[in-house]
C-alpha cells in the first residue's frame, strides 16, 4: 500500500472540532489538477457555484445547474485526496421543499463521494439544514451577502455596515448553527459583525470578506491569482497568472507564426531498420 493510499480524507465533523481552535484554511477549486495543487495546503476544498463566473463567464451564479455542479465536483474529488470537498447546490436545486433538497444533495454526493454540501440562506433554511443533516447529509451555511439572492439583493454589497441591521444576520447565524450545520461562510460582513457571530455560535465561521476573527478563511482560487476579471475589494492577490500565461500564449504563437515550432521529426526522430 502506498503513503498516499494512507492519507485519511478529513470530515465535516473534523471541521467542526475545529472551532476555536486553528484556523480553517479554504479555498474554491473546479478541475482536478488544481485541487492536486491545493490540498496538501487546505482544509476544506469548496466547489463553488462561482465556477458559473470564472469558468463560464457567466454574470451570476444563478444560471449554474446542478449537473455543472456534479461534473466539476467529481473532478475535484478525482485530484483530491485529503481536503474535505464541499460542493455548493445551486440555485433552484434545493428552495422549493425539503425533499428537493435532500434529492439534489444526495445526488451529489453519490456522484461525485464528496463529504458535504453547502446552501445559502439562514432562518429561512434552517428547517432545510436540520431535515438534510438527520439523514446523513453535512451541511455548510452561508449567510451575510448570498449571492444566488442577487435579483433582490440588487447588488454585491456588503451586508452589516450599519449595527442597526446587525440583527437579522446574527439570528440567521444563530438559525443555520442549531440547526446542526457543521460550519458557515460569512461573507462580505462588516469586521465587527462577523467577530461577534464569531464569538456567539457553536460552529466555525469561515470569512469571505468578513473578518480576521473568523475561524477559517476562503477565497474564489481565481481571484486570488488575479485570473477574474472583477475581483471583489476584500480579496488579497497572491499570484498574477494572467499575464504570465498570456506571455506563454504569445510566444507560443510567435513560434508557430515563425515555424520555429519544434517538428515531429525533432520530437520523435525516426529509426531505421536494425538499429
Amino acid at each position: 500500500m502506498s503513503a498516499q493510499d494512507d492519507i485519511k480524507r478529513l470530515t465535516a465533523p473534523d471541521i467542526r472540532a475545529r472551532k476555536g481552535g486553528q484556523p480553517i484554511v479554504c479555498l474554491t477549486s473546479y478541475h482536478a489538477h488544481t485541487a492536486r495543487l491545493l490540498d496538501r495546503h487546505c482544509d476544506l476544498i469548496l466547489v463553488g457555484d462561482s465556477l458559473g463566473m470564472v469558468m463560464h463567464g457567466l454574470e451570476t451564479t444563478v444560471p449554474v445547474t446542478l449537473d455543472m455542479m456534479i461534473l466539476q465536483g467529481l473532478a475535484v474529488m478525482r485530484g483530491s485526496k485529503r481536503a474535505l470537498v464541499v460542493v455548493d447546490l445551486p440555485f433552484g436545486s434545493y428552495e422549493a421543499s425539503k425533499e428537493q433538497a435532500f434529492m439534489s444533495a444526495a445526488r451529489v454526493m453519490k456522484e461525485t463521494g464528496c463529504g458535504a454540501i453547502k446552501l445559502e440562506g439562514g432562518r429561512r433554511m434552517a428547517d432545510t439544514i436540520a431535515f438534510l443533516v438527520e439523514r446523513g447529509v453535512p451541511v455548510m451555511g452561508h449567510i451575510g451577502l448570498t449571492p444566488q439572492s442577487i435579483n433582490t439583493i440588487g447588488s454585491f454589497r456588503a451586508q452589516g455596515r450599519e449595527e442597526a441591521h446587525w440583527g437579522p444576520i446574527e439570528d440567521d447565524a444563530r438559525a443555520v448553527s442549531e440547526a446542526g450545520a457543521f460550519s458557515a461562510v460569512i461573507e462580505a460582513v462588516a469586521e465587527p459583525l462577523a467577530r461577534r457571530i464569531t464569538a456567539n455560535i457553536a460552529i466555525p465561521t469561515v470569512g469571505i470578506g468578513g473578518s480576521v476573527a473568523c475561524d477559517g478563511q476562503i477565497l474564489v482560487l481565481e481571484d486570488m491569482h488575479g485570473l477574474s476579471p472583477r475581483v471583489p475589494k476584500f480579496v488579497r492577490r497572491y499570484g498574477d497568472l494572467g499575464p504570465a500565461i498570456e506571455s506563454a500564449v504569445a510566444a507560443y504563437a510567435a513560434d508557430v507564426r515563425s515555424r520555429a515550432f519544434p517538428s515531429p521529426e525533432h520530437v520523435y526522430p525516426m529509426r531505421t531498420k536494425g538499429k
